[in-house]
Formats: structure tokens, sequence, C-alpha cells
């Protein structure tokens, strides 16, 4: 039998020379927030000022870090936890986990003309719900928190583990979707002197606003009426940022990296993710592919024969019986079909996507969940 392996010869070096901001892409589930935390790593060890922002926020990576929690703002990382596992940072490692809403609140008191305008919208009960739950928020703030960390030049490079979706448009269209909302019809008909706000306290509303009040003691018209007044003196700080976060992310300097696994779902959704980035003109700087079967635990394009499970019970029969070298030849032939299967999705992955050198991260004994784990990661991704 002819053992088809999969490609992964060249590792991230190349691809991240000269990168300032790097993002994983990619359905959950497939060792997103760990490549991403690896990749940190192997660039503070190359001497470089690192942050990476997670969405992710399980204990699990806090703890490999070593880190009592990961906050909304970068956290330094002890060198010391990965000289312990052999790794030399001679730069620096940040870290920090998203929070939406927290990095909402922060872009209000960025944007905010004044103190009192400030103060009107994060108080106001309509935004306090907005905020938290209005659809793309965690996308748009993730970049969001990008560019302000990126503005700000506290770091070499920034690394964003992103939000898991099944449409990558959540994404890489959040900037124009908060345009839209800004520059809609909707929003200026209710903002305009004689829209729909100043028309609101017409007869028939008016009354049902009433009962309402009366029952809840919640003047709904009047927190709609301060939160849109209020929201009109943000408009054009809110366009200016969307745009600002639309050229970093089609940046040269910004380097998008797929991130997937050989089973079907994140197959098909890093697939429909390259061609996003191909239509949005946004660069591409390669696959990731984690959790890869292969027999002898490496990669590359090298082929190779392995033997038949047929030809391995035959090998073994005198030394271990009949039942017994069958129950190991069975095993073999299982384990040979799954490094069969993800070899063939690797392949797909190439011929869709024209990643001809996707770097190869093998299944690992586990869960990544300390610095062992971390660094294991890190040398399948940085190996030359």
């Amino acid at each position: 039998m002819t053992r088809r392996r999969p490609a992964g010869h060249r590792g991230l070096n190349a691809r991240l020379k000269g990168a300032k901001v790097v993002i994983c892409a990619g359905s959950g589930g497939v060792g997103k927030t760990t490549t991403s935390a690896a990749i940190a790593m192997g660039l503070a060890a190359q001497g470089r000022r690192v942050a990476v922002v997670t969405i992710d926020p399980a204990r699990r990576l806090a703890d490999a870090l070593g880190l009592d929690e990961l906050g909304n703002d970068p956290a330094l990382v002890d060198p010391a936890r990965f000289a312990a596992g052999g790794v030399e940072l001679r730069g620096e490692l940040w870290a920090m986990t998203l929070d939406a809403k927290r990095t909402f609140d922060e872009l209000i008191e960025k944007l905010a003309p004044d103190e009192e305008t400030r103060d009107e919208v994060l108080g106001n009960r309509i935004y306090q719900q907005l905020s938290g739950a209005v659809a793309g928020s965690q996308e748009f703030t993730a970049v969001a928190k990008l560019y302000d960390l990126h503005a700000s030049e506290r770091f070499d490079v920034l690394v964003l583990d992103t939000p898991p979706s099944r449409n990558a448009l959540d994404f890489l269209d959040a900037p124009d979707r908060l345009s839209g909302f800004f520059d809609g019809r909707a929003l200026k008909l209710f903002l305009a002197p004689t829209g729909l706000a100043a028309r609101a306290m017409g007869r028939g509303t008016g009354v049902v606003f009433g009962v309402l009040r009366r029952l809840t003691g919640v003047d709904l018209l009047e927190d709609l009426s301060v939160f849109f007044r209020a929201l009109g003196g943000l408009v054009d700080g809110f366009r200016e940022r969307a745009e600002g976060v639309k050229a970093l992310l089609a940046d040269p300097s910004t380097i998008f990296l797929v991130v997937t696994s050989p089973e079907r779902e994140p197959v098909e959704e890093a697939i429909f993710f390259r061609s996003k980035l191909r239509e949005s003109g946004m660069p591409f700087g390669g696959l990731i592919v984690n959790r890869v079967h292969v027999l002898d635990g490496g990669g590359g394009r090298a082929g190779g024969r392995l033997p038949s499970p047929e030809s391995v019970a035959a090998e073994l029969v005198e030394d271990l019986g009949p039942r017994l070298s069958a129950k190991v030849a069975r095993t073999y032939g299982e384990a040979l079909a799954t490094a069969e299967r993800d070899a063939a999705a690797i392949e797909r992955l190439c011929a869709e996507t024209g990643e001809q050198d996707p770097v190869i991260v093998p299944e690992l004994d586990g869960d990544v969940h300390d610095v062992a784990g971390l660094v294991a990661v890190h040398e399948h991704l940085f190996r030359r």
C-alpha cells in the first residue's frame, strides 16, 4: 500500500516575516485559540513584543500561561513559564481575553464628544441591552480592540483569535455593517427633527408608552429618545473607526491564517473562508491543519510504503497467535484508514484553497492545557 502523507514541510517563519497583525480564522473546535497562543509564543521567542487577543474565555489557556485570569487588557506572561519547557522568550508575550461588552463601552468612552454624552449612552437602558446582544458585536469589538492595540504602537505583533462563525462575512464585513447602520435610512429618519422620534409622541403611540410607564415604571420613550439623541453625536466617530478597522484588515502587514482540522465541516468552513478572503482582497498567509492523524507523527510530501493490515497480521501471527495478531492488525488498519482520510482531506484543501504547502500539526496526546502542550504545537508551527 502506498502511503499518502500530508504536506507540511514549511513552517510559519517565512510566512510571518514582516507581519504586524496575524489573524487566525476558522470554525470553532479546531484548536484556533491554542494555535493563536502558540504563534504568539513563537514570535515572542524570536525577540518580538507580542500580544495575543483570544476570544475563548476558557480557563485552560490562562492556566497554561500561568495567569490567574485573562482580562480585557493585555497582561504580561512570565517568561520563566516557557523556559522550563525549553523555550526562551527573547521578547515579550502579553495575553488577553476579549470582553465584547467592556470593549464596546470603552469605544463609547473614546468616541463620545464630551462626558455628558458618554454618561448618557453608557447609563441608558437601551444601550445596555443592545451593547451586549447586538448581532455582530463580538466580531466588530474584536477588530475594534485590535485596532486600538495597533494604534497604541505598544507591540511589534498582534495575534487575534477570531470568533468562530460559519459565515465568514460576520467577521470580514463587521466594519461595513456598522457603517451601514449609521448611514442607514432608518437611523437618519429617527434622528431627523421631524422624524420618528418627533412623531413618537403622537396620540396612539403616546398612550401605549404611557401605559407601559405606569405598569413598569420604565419610561421607554425617554430611554429611546436619549439613546438615539446621544448616538447621533457618535455617528462620525463610529464611521471613522469602522473605516480604520477595514483599512487595517486589508493592510499588507496584516496576515490571515486559516485554521482547520481534517474533519468534514471544518474543511468546508476553511474552503469557504478562503474564498471570501480572495473575494475581499484580504491578505492570505496560509493554511494550518490541526489534529492530523499520521502514523509516524510527521508531515511532508515524501512518499513511502506501509504494509497492509493483512501482511501485519501474517507477520505477527507466529509470535502473538491468530486472535491477538488479528486484533493488532485491525487496530493498525483503522489507524491507517484514518490517516488516509486525513491525507485526502488535506489534498482537497490544497486543491480548493490554492495552498500547496499547509502547516501540519499532528494529533497530540490529550488536550493542550499546559506549557508542554503549547510548546509541542509551537514546534510544529515553526519547524524549518
